[in-house]
């Protein structure tokens, strides 16, 4: 992706965000020379990877398959392996219409998906036993605000503002906006995106980065070359 594409991104996101009334976190606008000259006072928020991260997972085709997130807090591996502390992250996304976020699944983080405005959040499930289902019982579950919905392997779920779903560790999911964009939240145990994003296809989980111009902000996946 060029870099004057990802300062565009941002710029539209902070304005979506913004018409939902959620606010982003004073550290998201922090250039980057402000962000390295402030690094060991936000080593922790730097360490964690809380920021800015937009990806096409390196195909090249955004708008068809891409996603933006931001990461407001995120907690520690080590507190989440000793059973206490900070065991817990946060996420806003946007899902363009008809963008999609492809097949993946976890191996250690369970996720609640949370349409938080716009327009309709498609999800494409499968459970994460051998026949794709859900683990309750043969006909699947799924759990949306904690009320059971009884689901079968592929079935699509739609999620209307308010609604949520509580993915577990090993169940499958795709989605992407229907009829619109979609601002979402993600409440989660501890997030690694570097390890623990399993994808269908053979893809990557960042995008390459073409220097055409000055990042406005850093990217998560900009930190280890640019905060050296």
């Amino acid at each position: 992706m060029k870099r004057s594409r990802i300062n565009d991104i941002m710029a539209e996101a902070d304005d979506m965000i913004r018409s939902h009334g959620f606010v982003l976190p004073p550290f998201a606008y922090w250039t980057p020379e402000e962000l390295k000259a402030r690094r060991d006072s936000a080593r922790k928020m730097i360490d964690a990877r809380c920021g800015w991260d937009i990806t096409d997972y390196g195909a090249g085709e955004y708008d068809e398959m891409g996603l933006f997130l931001f990461t407001l807090r995120n907690g520690s591996l080590s507190d989440l392996q000793r059973g206490g502390g900070m065991c817990y992250a946060e996420k806003l996304l946007i899902s363009k219409q008809d963008q999609l976020s492809p097949m993946h699944t976890h191996v250690i983080k369970a996720e609640d998906i949370i349409n938080r405005g716009g327009a309709t959040l498609v999800i494409e499930l499968f459970g994460s036993d051998d026949q794709g289902r859900f683990a309750e019982d043969e006909g699947g579950t799924v759990w949306c605000d904690g009320i059971r919905r009884d689901f079968g392997p592929g079935e699509k779920l739609k999620l209307v503002p308010g609604e949520s779903v509580t993915l577990m560790p090993g169940d499958w999911h795709a989605f992407w906006g229907e009829g619109g964009d979609v601002l979402i939240g993600e409440v989660s145990t501890v997030n690694d995106d570097e390890t623990d994003n399993i994808f269908r296809e053979p893809i990557g989980r960042f995008a390459e980065i073409e220097e055409d111009t000055a990042p406005t902000h850093l990217l998560v996946s900009d930190y280890r070359n640019w905060l050296k």
